[in-house]
């Protein structure tokens, strides 16, 4: 169990903030692993002031603190989230002193990696719903034959960085409170690549990459949509003087279909009928994408009735099954009809008691434009 935050740092605990931020200057001196090398219990209590200090120089969580003990001060996330997570005693220092105790922690900076690029591919419907192998073409960088990626003309080769030793990054030493402060950046005679080129490759200029345009073939998976993005590790751009490729992000774009429209998973079409099929009954074959496929309607349907083909929909995208097909009826009533087709449907309406318009076209008329 952690100590009291005030004793650990040696003050009242009404002490006051600048008294706390100078007893931790003074704690953390002592106890520094730069001070203490190979002493594990010293950076262990170094560990435990650094917390302490994180949680007494903030008057909310010192408040927290005081109520609740270390409960309250780490909101339920405690003193292994400050150490283990994305803070941590390197950000303590970063924030407090200007620069970490420890010096950077990165290896030789080297080649850096090369872009991520992205393009669009273009898809029919169909091969949206059940995946396609399809071919981009994409300007990108690729590794320069004449050198191989080096960067260093026919006959010669890169020579280790003077500055840096091959390391690429150089080192910095400052006074700080705590004594020497080092860090670490790039090395500007090299870049960063720890090696330095004398004689450049005349086709890259020394950069160990060309650009050029590049076909890559893509395997589309069934399901995909408009908006979908497909990540091609290592198809982007490789990076100069062999530095390592970015990655490729294909955005999908999808056709639109004559007779379907897609909700979700799910296909939909509109099926037209006329009245006396919808009244009837009908049997139809109906064109899906996986075939012909046969629709009984039956009889006294009405318009927007839907119908469900199971399974007949989009593949479920990186999961099992299908979506359905939705069939909607759509009865079209003529606009026109022969005399004969006519006498037909008033006998019809006779029977059934309804009211049509009089056989008399112009009286009709009459009555129309009267409530026009």
């Amino acid at each position: 169990m952690m100590a009291d935050y005030y004793e650990l740092l040696g003050v009242h605990r009404n002490a006051s903030a600048d008294e706390i931020k100078k007893a931790y200057r003074v704690k953390a001196r002592q106890l520094h692993p730069d001070a203490n090398p190979g002493d594990s219990a010293a950076e262990e209590q170094f560990k435990q002031v650094a917390r302490a200090y994180e949680v007494l120089s903030d008057a909310d969580s010192r408040a927290r603190y005081d109520r609740f003990g270390e409960a309250g001060a780490s909101g339920g996330g405690g003193a292994g989230d400050f150490f283990g997570g994305g803070g941590g005693l390197g950000d303590i220092f970063e924030n407090f002193f200007g620069g970490s105790p420890f010096g950077s922690q990165r290896g030789p900076t080297g080649p850096p990696r090369g872009e991520d690029l992205e393009t669009t591919a273009d898809l029919t419907f169909e091969e949206a719903v059940f995946g396609a192998n399809i071919s981009v073409d994409v300007r990108t960088a690729l590794i320069c034959e004449d050198c191989s990626g080096s960067g260093a003309g026919s006959g010669t080769q890169a020579v280790t960085c003077s500055q840096c030793n091959g390391v690429g990054q150089v080192q910095r030493v400052r006074q700080s409170l705590l004594g020497q402060m080092v860090t670490m950046s790039a090395c500007t005679r090299c870049g960063g690549f720890g090696k330095v080129i004398v004689t450049p490759c005349a086709p890259c200029s020394g950069k160990g990459r060309v650009i050029t345009e590049k076909n890559y073939a893509v395997d589309v998976p069934a399901g995909v949509d408009s908006g979908s993005t497909m990540r091609l590790t290592g198809r982007g751009a490789v990076g100069e003087r062999g530095g390592g490729a970015g990655d490729l992000f294909v955005r999908l774009r999808v056709k639109p279909h004559a007779r379907y429209v897609r909700d979700g998973f799910d296909l939909i079409t509109e099926v037209e009928i006329s009245i006396a099929q919808a009244t009837l009954g009908v049997s139809l074959e109906l064109a899906t994408l996986d075939g012909d496929e046969t629709l009984l309607i039956p009889a006294g349907t009405q318009p927007g009735r839907e119908f469900m083909l199971r399974r007949r929909g989009v593949p479920r995208l990186q999961a099992s099954g299908r979506g359905d097909l939705r069939v909607i009826i759509k009865v079209v009533v003529p606009s026109k009809l022969t005399d004969d087709e006519a006498q037909v449907l008033r006998l019809f309406a006779q029977q059934r008691g309804e009211e049509v318009a009089p056989t008399d076209k112009s009286l009709f008329s009459k009555i129309k434009s009267a409530f026009s």
